[in-house]
């Protein structure tokens, strides 16, 4: 992490490639940072070391005496979490002070899965260009992975390959909501220099977990675990008769459509009479806060771990039993609130296919959504090896 001083030398030199300067963030300039962000995260000149935006400051290097309170603070970091920038950058926000004045750094370390892309398309800065990458540059991002760095979900399933995927969800689906219509337009690239490019292949050209988990043909062969088991139980304990069970197999886009549709036939609706004449329908659950948290189980789970998620419906509660604890900053204080991925494969996957809408979001979404509802919090529930996330029934 670069020091208040090493800040305060990159923000005075003039030439560095390493450093973009904002008077200002509103509407104009915050696309720039966003774009300037996804080209630091690249890092095509190989410095190894991290890219600068100081907002607060002019192009010769004074301040603005822009005010940087916490609400720009929360609006750059935004900027990061929003799921237009994919894979996820690593960006720390802070204020520092330069001269006189207080400046906001956005620090943005070189990404150990490049290409990253912004709103699908892959920006690079090499001096003081600032552009979408060629298909050479993007070569060179591809050829450039840190493989022994990646997480679990980036690393390649052995045995597997191009064949072991559904080419045609591929091209018609993922690759559309992936990539930019006018770069796709250009793009003389083939299928597996696409789907490296995506980080759906390792270096060695076989598929690795995510495009397994997200594009597989029989996903289960490769993970006999990676799936939800789901129980509705006539009562309110593991005693009471069971009412339906399902396995939901399959590509994960496939699972979470199945776990929605399910959803939405289990919840019961109660009409309620006020006033005499004014009619109001209430579910016993929100749906929303029921697919946030099987949305949260799937992206964050373990899939390490030899344990389907098991999403358990009594009478009076909903249970969903992720396996794997906590991951990276995460702590039950903060939980809801600060978010880690274990799985960034899985989790831009799901941004790219529409099933995430921003980053951090599901948790605070499932409780807003209870309480219009009048349902109880959420409760959750942390192990070592698993998070148990309760819904109660409205009352």
């Amino acid at each position: 992490m670069l020091t208040d001083e090493e800040l305060r030398a990159l923000a005075a030199d003039l030439e560095s490639d390493r450093v973009e300067r904002k008077r200002v963030l509103n509407s104009s300039t915050r696309d720039k940072i966003a774009q300037t962000i996804c080209a630091y995260a690249n890092d095509l000149p190989a410095h190894g070391a991290p890219g600068v935006v100081l907002v607060g400051m002019n192009d010769d290097g004074t301040t603005s005496g822009l005010d940087v309170n916490d609400k720009l603070l929360l609006d750059l970091g935004g900027i990061r979490s929003d799921g237009n920038i994919l894979p996820l950058p690593i960006v720390t926000v802070r204020k520092v002070r330069i001269g006189s004045d207080d400046v906001a750094a956005v620090v943005v370390e070189p990404h150990p899965d490049p290409p990253v892309r912004y709103e699908g398309r892959v920006w690079i800065r090499v001096g003081p260009r600032l552009a979408t990458a060629s298909r050479d540059d993007e070569r060179i991002l591809v050829e450039r992975r840190r493989a022994s760095d990646l997480p679990f979900d980036r690393t390649p399933v052995h045995g597997a390959s191009v064949a072991d995927l559904d080419g045609t969800m591929f091209a018609q689906s993922y690759l559309p909501a992936a990539v930019s219509a006018d770069v796709l337009a250009e793009n003389g690239r083939s299928r597996a220099e696409q789907l490296q490019a995506l980080h759906l292949l390792a270096r060695g050209g076989e598929p690795n977990v995510t495009a397994i988990l997200l594009l597989g043909v029989d996903p289960g062969s490769w993970f006999p675990m990676a799936y939800v088991q789901f129980v509705r139980w006539g009562g309110s304990d593991m005693d009471a008769p069971i009412l339906d069970q399902k396995e939901l197999r399959g590509p994960l886009p496939q699972v979470l459509r199945d776990a929605d549709a399910i959803a939405r036939l289990n919840i019961r609706t109660e009409t309620q009479i006020e006033g005499g004449s004014t009619e109001q329908r209430r579910p016993d659950y929100p749906i929303t806060a029921i697919e946030q948290l099987l949305r949260n189980a799937v992206l964050h789970r373990s899939y390490e771990v030899q344990a389907p998620i098991y999403w358990y419906w009594f009478d009076d509660r909903i249970e969903i039993h992720s396996p794997g604890g906590l991951y990276g900053r995460v702590t039950p204080e903060v939980f809801g609130e600060m978010t880690d991925y274990r799985n960034p494969g899985v989790a831009e996957g799901l941004r790219v296919l529409g099933f995430v809408q921003r980053f951090g979001w599901g948790v605070r979404a499932a409780r807003r959504r209870c309480a219009e509802n009048g349902n109880p919090p959420p409760e959750f529930q942390f192990q070592p090896s698993a998070v148990l996330a309760t819904l109660r029934r409205r009352r």
